[in-house]
C-alpha cells in the first residue's frame, strides 16, 4: 500500500474531524443503537487502514460504554504510533491483565501490545494488526465485528479488489472521507484544471492494490453494494479550509504539485508557478464522501 507518514496524519486529523458528515454519522449510531451486538452489551469494531487511529478517535466518543477496537493497518510503525497517540489522547490507561477484561486479546500480541483505555467514562479495548489488506481482507472480515470502519481509503483500491471485497462483506460499512475529486481553490489560478487533471491521473496510479478508483471510488463502492443487495446512503464531507488551515493547505499545494509534476502532463514551470500560488491560497475546498452500508 502507498505509505503515509504519522506526522501527516496528525496534520490532517482536526479537519478530517470537523468534515465528518454529522447527519450521516448520526444514522450510524442509531443503527448500531437498534441492533443487538455480537457481544452483549460491548460494540465490536474493525477499522482498515486505520493509520494512528484517528477513527477511533473521531467515533469512540458517540458509541457505548463498551468497545472494542480492532486497528488494521500494513505499516506497523503507524500501528506503534496509535498505540502511543492513543495512550496520550486517553483519560487513563487500564493493565491488559485487569479481571473481566472486555475483549479477548489473545492472537493479538504481533508487533504492538493491546492496549486498554478508558475515555469520558467509556471502556476502550484496542488490538493492531499488522496486515496486508491486498490478500487479507477475508480473513479480517470474517472475524466477529458489528462495524467494519474506514477513513480516506476506498479511493487507493483497484476496480477489482473493490469488487472481491464487496463480495466478501457481510458487515455493516461506514467510511469516510473518500476523494471525490473536486477541489476549489481560491483565488483562481490559470493553472487549476491543468494540475487537476494531472492529480487526478496520479491518483489513478497503483497504490498498492493495482490501478487505483481515484475520485471513483465512493461512486463504485455505493454501486457494488447495492448490487449485493445493500442498503446504502451516501453524503458529502468536503475538507473546506481557510487561513486557520494554513500548514495543511501549503502541505497539500506541495504534495499535489509533486504528483502532478510525476505524470508528465505539464510543463514543470507551470507547475512551479501553481505551487507558489496554492502555497499561499486564502482558501480551499476538496471534496469528499462519506457512505454508510448495510445489509437489506
Amino acid at each position: 500500500m502507498s505509505g503515509f507518514s504519522a506526522a501527516w496524519l496528525a496534520l490532517r486529523e482536526p479537519v478530517d474531524h470537523r468534515s465528518r458528515n454529522a447527519m450521516l454519522q448520526t444514522q450510524v449510531v442509531n443503527f448500531l443503537h437498534q441492533r443487538a451486538p455480537v457481544v452483549p452489551d460491548l460494540l465490536h469494531i474493525t477499522d482498515l487502514g486505520s493509520g494512528t487511529g484517528s477513527n477511533l478517535r473521531a467515533l469512540a466518543p458517540h458509541f457505548g460504554a463498551m468497545q472494542c477496537w480492532t486497528l488494521v493497518d500494513y505499516d506497523a510503525d503507524l500501528l506503534r504510533a496509535a498505540r502511543s497517540t492513543l495512550q496520550s489522547w486517553a483519560d487513563g490507561v487500564l493493565d491488559s491483565g485487569t479481571p473481566n477484561v472486555i475483549c479477548e486479546m489473545k492472537g493479538f500480541s504481533g508487533p504492538v501490545e493491546p492496549l486498554i483505555i478508558t475515555k469520558n467514562m467509556k471502556t476502550i479495548a484496542v488490538r493492531f494488526r499488522c496486515a496486508d489488506l491486498l490478500a487479507d481482507y477475508r480473513s479480517i472480515l470474517n472475524e466477529p465485528a458489528d462495524l467494519i470502519t474506514a477513513a480516506a481509503f476506498f479511493d487507493l483500491v483497484a476496480e477489482a479488489w473493490l469488487a472481491d471485497f464487496c463480495a466478501a462483506l457481510t458487515k455493516p460499512l461506514y467510511t469516510v472521507l473518500t476523494y471525490d475529486g473536486k477541489e476549489t481553490w481560491g483565488p483562481p489560478n490559470a493553472y487549476d484544471a491543468g494540475v487537476l487533471r494531472a492529480f487526478h491521473a496520479h491518483q489513478s496510479t497503483d497504490k498498492g492494490f493495482g490501478t487505483a478508483l481515484g475520485p471513483r471510488g465512493a461512486e463504485r463502492l455505493q454501486s457494488l453494494l447495492q448490487g449485493r443487495g445493500f442498503a446504502t446512503a451516501c453524503a458529502p464531507s468536503p475538507w473546506c479550509m481557510d487561513h486557520h488551515d494554513r500548514t495543511l493547505i501549503e502541505q497539500l499545494a506541495i504534495g499535489t504539485a509533486s504528483a502532478a509534476r510525476e505524470m508528465g502532463m505539464l510543463e514543470n514551470s507551470a507547475i512551479d508557478e501553481w505551487e507558489q500560488a496554492r502555497r499561499q491560497a486564502s482558501h480551499c475546498e476538496i471534496g469528499h464522501i462519506d457512505l454508510f452500508a448495510y445489509p437489506a
